[in-house]
């Protein structure tokens, strides 16, 4: 979903650049020690960072994984909100067919689409926690806005608004009991999906634990010098920083990864996901689909999640 295929260099290394200085100087210190001022006793064997690197390799990759798997689940949810938005809108057009179309009937379907298409961008927008009504009078009609601005929960009220509209559709004989129970399984499976990304947003990762591996990292990184510099020489200072930079970036990685709507760029694509189930759905309707001006980007400029 990145529009540049390359990610630029600044921007991965900016997010180490101040640890990455401190590791030069540090180094730089040590190495001066040794050689400048003759403390030829402060080296150690290199195994005792050796084995504390392979410890710290297996965190890192445990934190990885975890970390993958909760921004995997998130893209997953919206993968099936996609999925599920297309036949809601499917069963709205096809089980309201009618023999005598009425312009009410159409401003119905035209209303609960758009409706839906709204839900998607409020969603994403409340997950990132920005404000959940942007952008959405394109989609939603003053009534309906001013209804969902009572609400903390914006994407709740829409899914309301769906039950109410499902409610009229029964009773003006437009669809039968049996229709209305096929819809309202598709909303309650909407309804599932925005619980699962409101727990995966909740749950924090488990504190304690990045604490340790950051703690074991700095570890690491402290003992390394020492055990590189009485057989590398001022090579050692290069060959620490690259080190160092490589355990650092994996440990930014899995931070990066473990809350997928944060609005970053290593996030799930909600504002492009949220898009392209706008498009699909106004082609339903058999609109020409436009992309808003003022749209909301995912991350940085050079993204477009």
């Amino acid at each position: 979903m990145l529009l540049k295929k390359n990610i630029p260099f600044g921007y991965v290394f900016g997010k180490i650049k101040y640890e990455i200085l401190i590791v030069s100087i540090y180094s730089m210190l040590i190495n001066m020690l040794y050689y400048q001022y003759n403390m030829k006793n402060i080296s150690i064997p290199i195994a005792v960072p050796m084995v504390l690197g392979t410890v710290l390799s297996l965190l890192l990759a445990f934190r990885s994984n975890q970390a993958y798997d909760r921004w995997w689940e998130a893209r997953s949810i919206w993968g099936a909100i996609v999925n599920d938005s297309r036949s809601l809108s499917r069963q709205i057009l096809s089980l309201t067919a009618t023999a005598y179309p009425s312009e009410e009937l159409e401003q119905f379907r035209e209303r609960f689409i758009k409706r839906q298409a709204a839900w998607c961008f409020s969603l994403g927008q409340s997950l990132r926690k920005t404000d959940p009504v942007k952008g959405l009078e394109r989609l939603l009609t003053r009534r309906e806005l001013n209804y969902v601005m009572k609400y903390d929960n914006v994407p709740a009220a829409l899914l309301l608004l769906h039950g109410k509209d499902i409610k009229l559709a029964l009773e003006n004989e437009w669809i039968n009991s049996y229709q209305q129970v096929s819809i309202d399984a598709t909303l309650s499976r909407l309804c599932d999906a925005m619980g699962k990304c409101e727990r995966i947003k909740n749950t924090v990762f488990p504190a304690t634990y990045s604490l340790y591996t950051h703690f074991t990292v700095l570890f690491f990184i402290l003992l390394l010098p020492f055990a590189l510099i009485d057989s590398l020489g001022f090579m050692e200072i290069p060959l620490v920083i690259a080190i160092s930079a490589s355990f650092l970036l994996i440990e930014r990685m899995g931070i990066s990864l473990q809350d997928p709507f944060e609005n970053k760029p290593t996030d799930t694509p909600v504002t492009t996901i949220a898009r392209t189930i706008e498009r699909d759905l106004r082609q339903m309707l058999h609109e020409q689909y436009e992309a808003p001006k003022e749209d909301i980007l995912d991350g940085p400029k050079y993204y477009v999640l």
